[in-house]
């Protein structure tokens, strides 16, 4: 096992994110901008995390329900594409009145998204911290949890990847990373895909997936 002294020193804080994730140690950060008190930014982090469970829930639910609901209004047996068969994989319909059809297809829409924003934010997140050599924080896990949040559910993923990108570096890093940005990383994403992409992040058709738009006749935007 390599001595402590021996660890690259530019790979500090992501050796330090895996070993203590989710872990505090018995500290807390002194200085200006966060206050100084008990509960530390790991512990805030974490508890925002909890309470984005809900909507997380009503988010999968409701993207399910939508196109199960354009789906059956259509008689369809299954969902198209790989979604569908990765459904009936698991012996899983595409019934509205379902809770666990529901949930199971609004979370094929939503987790690949979630994933590929955990993927290029995270990049962003290590890329600074390592060069900086600061801690990698929790606080981009509620970044990408809200970013992911906030789009429809079929949005083209190189899109996903460019919103999170611009949101974690001009949102955030620019600033000076963790506790000195002005702005919402995640809301400064969703900003900067709603005026560069607007037909695909804006109106009442963008969170009905696109499959189901289209087997109903309504072009994709």
């Amino acid at each position: 096992m390599k001595r402590e002294s021996e660890k690259p020193d530019r790979l500090r804080p992501l050796y330090e994110a895996i070993d203590h994730f989710l872990f505090t140690p018995g500290t807390v950060t002194p200085g200006a901008p966060h206050v100084r008190d008990a509960m530390d930014l790991k512990r805030m982090m974490i508890t925002v995390v909890i309470a984005l469970m809900p909507p997380l829930g009503m988010a999968l639910y409701n993207t399910g329900l939508q196109i199960n609901l354009a789906l059956n209004a259509l008689n369809s047996a299954t969902a198209p594409g790989w979604r569908g068969a990765l459904l009936s994989a698991f012996d899983i319909g595409i019934d509205p009145d379902d809770l666990l059809d529901n949930m199971a297809h609004g979370a094929l829409y939503f987790f690949p998204i979630y994933l590929i924003t955990v993927i290029a934010g995270g990049f962003w997140e290590v890329l600074f911290a390592s060069i900086r050599r600061q801690a990698i924080s929790e606080g981009f896990l509620v970044t990408s949890l809200l970013f992911a949040l906030t789009l429809p559910p079929d949005l083209p993923w190189w899109q996903v990847v460019l919103g999170i990108s611009f949101g974690v570096v001009i949102g955030k890093e620019v600033f000076g990373g963790v506790g000195m940005n002005i702005l919402n990383p995640a809301l400064v994403g969703r900003c900067f895909l709603f005026f560069a992409y607007p037909a695909q992040i804006t109106g009442n058709r963008v969170w009905v997936p696109g499959d189901a738009a289209g087997a109903i006749g309504r072009p994709r935007p």
